[in-house]
């Protein structure tokens, strides 16, 4: 097939279209989505039915930069500092120390059971340190889990802040074997940590001044203001790297900062950003499946399960204990799922990509064994997270079956929640006079099978009413729960 804008256009969009309704299927089928977008890819690649011929790794590098990007400042938006303030430096050390870990645990595991040299081994150990921002936000999700011991906004925090330590061991170790081991590590480390402040300054500095841009801009067309957001995205991830900083840090400290903030069309952006995100994604997870050779998985199969199996019961968990080590809250459960939660994703293939560019030697070999591991680990922890967190016993029993905010106008600052009384909440059969509600929320209305109630101090909850909830501050969602539990 010549490759004319048309075709492009049209095989593009019968991809994205029938990866799409597939993830509907993945969803039924408990097979996470992400899973079934790498499929389709190498289904259509040059060894699958499609027989499109796609080998251009620099464009899977630019197109993953600009997905993790648009990831992480989505991911960022959706996370109220609130919420993740209590367990900061549980992220931070595992993001650091973790990764740390875990690389140099595998390298050494690489190391013993492969003729790769110590550097190459390590460079191996490095694509696949981190988590995957991608994989952890969509799977707990569509999985609907609510974890306790705020394990949710500690597992989203590392996987969202991880990629740079990953990131900087990986370019440490190309340069190593490009430049014939001429880099000092004394150097390298003092490049970390001024690409870790230069950041993380960038991105406060940002999230500060988007705040202020879109508040006072004014735009004639609410619709402008996802674009006017959308280039200062990018500007930062573009212009933070210029200036040899991490830029995926400050694209995610810029969105900590706009996500905690009150801001016009909040509530507009972050549906925006969620949906272009998983639009990323799909597109994303497509071009990666294209790239990788079915056929040359095959003779690193063995290396991969092998090195799959020691990165999920070895060195991820020895990251997760020795960096967790000091916090005597975290039990032993809360460990081990975190442990278990160190799904790889787009990003390790994205940094394969690098040494494929730079022509390492061995790095095809290297870029299909990250591939095999990917897949294993987001075929064996992806369908596992759920009953893992049942059997550990930290899946949270919510008050409420269905928590849902209706959008209001963005000029009102209330929220009106619908929530749906258990049949095991302690609240059926008791009056809503003695319910002990916040002051600050009203019961607006109950809608019981197919009718609806105005509700009165005498009027009794049951089973299965969905509560319809005006509060003026979303921190009073968690006093409601406990109410109704």
């Amino acid at each position: 097939m010549d490759f004319t804008a048309e075709a492009i256009l049209i095989v593009g969009s019968f991809l994205l279209f029938v990866s799409i309704l597939a993830s509907k299927i993945s969803t039924k089928l408990g097979i996470p989505t992400l899973l079934i977008f790498l499929a389709i890819g190498m289904l259509a690649g040059s060894e699958g039915i499609g027989g499109i011929s796609f080998n251009n790794a620099a464009l899977a590098k630019v197109l993953g930069a600009v997905t993790l990007t648009l990831i992480l400042f989505s991911g960022g938006l959706d996370t109220e500092y609130e919420h993740i303030r209590p367990i900061v430096w549980h992220g931070v050390l595992l993001s650091t120390i973790g990764v740390l870990v875990t690389a140099f645990g595998i390298g050494y595991f690489t190391y013993w059971v492969t003729d790769f040299n110590l550097v190459e081994s390590l460079l191996v150990g490095s694509i696949i340190s981190s988590t995957d921002a991608a994989a952890v936000f969509s799977i707990l999700r569509s999985k609907n889990m609510h974890l306790k011991h705020h394990l949710a906004p500690t597992l989203e925090l590392e996987s969202g802040s991880n990629d740079v330590m990953a990131f900087f061991l990986m370019m440490f170790f190309t340069s190593l074997l490009s430049s014939g081991g001429e880099i000092k590590l004394s150097a390298a480390i003092s490049i970390f940590f001024k690409e870790m402040f230069i950041g993380s300054v960038v991105g406060f500095l940002v999230g500060k001044a988007m705040v202020w841009v879109v508040n006072k801009a004014q735009l004639a067309y609410e619709s402008l203001y996802p674009g006017l957001t959308l280039s200062m995205i990018l500007f930062t991830y573009s212009a933070t790297n210029f200036i040899h900083g991490s830029g995926f840090l400050a694209v995610y400290i810029a969105a900590l900062m706009l996500g905690s903030q009150d801001f016009l069309h909040k509530k507009s952006l972050i549906r925006f950003y969620d949906g272009v995100t998983w639009l990323m994604q799909v597109a994303m997870f497509i071009v990666l499946g294209l790239l990788v050779f079915p056929k040359q998985l095959i003779p690193v199969a063995g290396t991969g399960i092998l090195i799959s199996l020691a990165l999920m019961f070895i060195a991820r968990p020895l990251g997760v204990f020795l960096s967790l080590a000091f916090f005597k809250k975290v039990g032993r459960p809360q460990k081990l799922f975190i442990s278990w939660v160190g799904l790889r994703g787009a990003v390790p293939i994205v940094f394969a990509t690098y040494p494929l560019l730079e022509g390492i030697d061995k790095s095809d070999i290297i870029f299909h064994i990250v591939f095999f591991i990917v897949l294993t680990s987001i075929l064996f922890q992806g369908t596992t997270l759920h009953p893992l967190a049942k059997w550990l016993n930290l899946e949270d029993k919510l008050p409420a079956k269905k928590v849902r905010a209706i959008s209001l106008s963005e000029d009102v600052k209330s929220e009106l929640l619908e929530l749906e009384v258990a049949h095991d909440s302690t609240a059926v059969g008791k009056k809503i006079v003695a319910l002990s509600f916040p002051k600050n929320s009203l019961i607006v209305l109950i809608s019981r099978e197919k009718s609806y109630l105005m509700p009165r101090g005498d009027t009794v909850i049951e089973a299965g009413d969905k509560l319809m909830i005006m509060t003026d501050d979303k921190k009073t969602i968690e006093d409601l729960k406990n109410c109704l539990s």
